[in-house]
């Protein structure tokens, strides 16, 4: 079996491209949902301009399908005007045990200024209607300056929503927030918090259970994106970097948790998975398996700045053991 090294991620098949070449154009933020009644995987992703160009950030998320796993097709989208928000990040599509579907969406609160994480709910993904948004959390409540980027994983009937949050510092004011992007100024730390629910409608909030530490490559954030199950202890992938100087621009590190709630770095001197381009940047990885492949779907940098959404495929054998290898 051929081992799953760093290089590989470097051939990934391109899903969906930025909308023009340079620093700022991004296709990517995917997150990825397997509906086997259907026969089917649906992906969600965004797209993304530079500050300054029309529309401007994160203008449009969007959701694709396929029932080949090789060919996505569009089947539904939102544009930022729609919550009257500066900008979108990452969001989360799934199917409940109640037969709805749910699309978690994060967005900069056009009330304070601050990202926060709301859901859509319908019987069908076409359905799914901006204008029936609910709030799921904000960050004011939580005691933090920020909530973004969910991610869903199911265990034992319970559902884990991980989220990316902004945690105040001595640095933090607030006016901060008039930048409407904390995450980008410097004045929070960017860590993962974490709720729990069994029906995808009434979550409890955890608090925060992966955190920067002082130093090191990820002394700014450590955000979990996906994570696989492995014996006795969960493996998750997550997005690291050194100051806010790099928030737009994460490579990817490994953390392992035995109960979902306490993590601890696997990467401690550096990322496991870079790009040989520009910044470097692999950010947003998540997987799912189907058979007897592992299909992982990342943001990745390209020579030119921009950054694609690409998908590897790889054979079901320890995808942890090869990368941990080699970090």
């Amino acid at each position: 079996m051929k081992p799953v090294t760093p290089d590989r991620f470097a051939t990934g098949k391109i899903i969906r491209e930025p909308v023009a070449p340079g620093n700022g154009y991004w296709a990517g933020a995917p997150e990825v949902f397997h509906a086997p009644e259907e026969g089917a995987l649906y992906l969600t992703y965004r797209i993304r301009r530079p500050r300054g160009v029309a529309p401007d950030r994160g203008g449009e998320a969007r959701i694709a399908r396929s029932i080949d796993f090789e060919r996505f097709e569009d089947v539904w989208s939102v544009t930022k005007d729609r919550f009257a928000s500066a900008s979108i990040e990452r969001c989360a599509l799934r199917k409940g045990p109640d037969g709805q579907w749910r699309y978690f969406v994060s967005f900069v609160d056009p009330a304070d200024g601050r990202w926060c994480v709301s859901v859509l709910q319908a019987p069908t993904v076409p359905g799914l209607d901006p204008a029936k948004v609910r709030r799921v959390f904000s960050a004011g409540p939580l005691g933090l300056e920020g909530v973004k980027d969910p991610w869903i994983f199911e265990w034992h009937g319970v559902f884990h929503l991980f989220l990316s949050v902004a945690v105040r510092t001595p640095k933090t004011r607030l006016e901060s927030h008039s930048t409407l992007d904390i995450f980008n100024t410097g004045e929070c730390v960017s860590a993962t918090g974490l709720a729990m629910s069994r029906d995808l409608d009434h979550w409890e909030w955890q608090g925060v259970v992966f955190a920067p530490s002082d130093g090191g490559w990820d002394a700014y954030c450590r955000r979990l994106n996906c994570m696989v199950p492995g014996g006795r202890v969960f493996c998750a992938f997550y997005d690291g970097s050194a100051s806010e100087r790099e928030n737009y621009e994460e490579r990817t590190g490994m953390a392992e948790s035995g109960d979902l709630r306490t993590w601890r770095t696997l990467t401690p001197v550096g990322p496991c998975l870079t790009s040989p381009h520009a910044t470097g940047s692999v950010r947003y990885l998540d997987t799912v398996r189907l058979g007897d492949e592992h299909h992982l779907f990342y943001e990745f940098a390209r020579a030119d700045g921009a950054h694609d959404l690409r998908r590897l495929k790889v054979e079901a054998g320890d995808l942890v053991a090869d990368l941990r290898r080699t970090a």
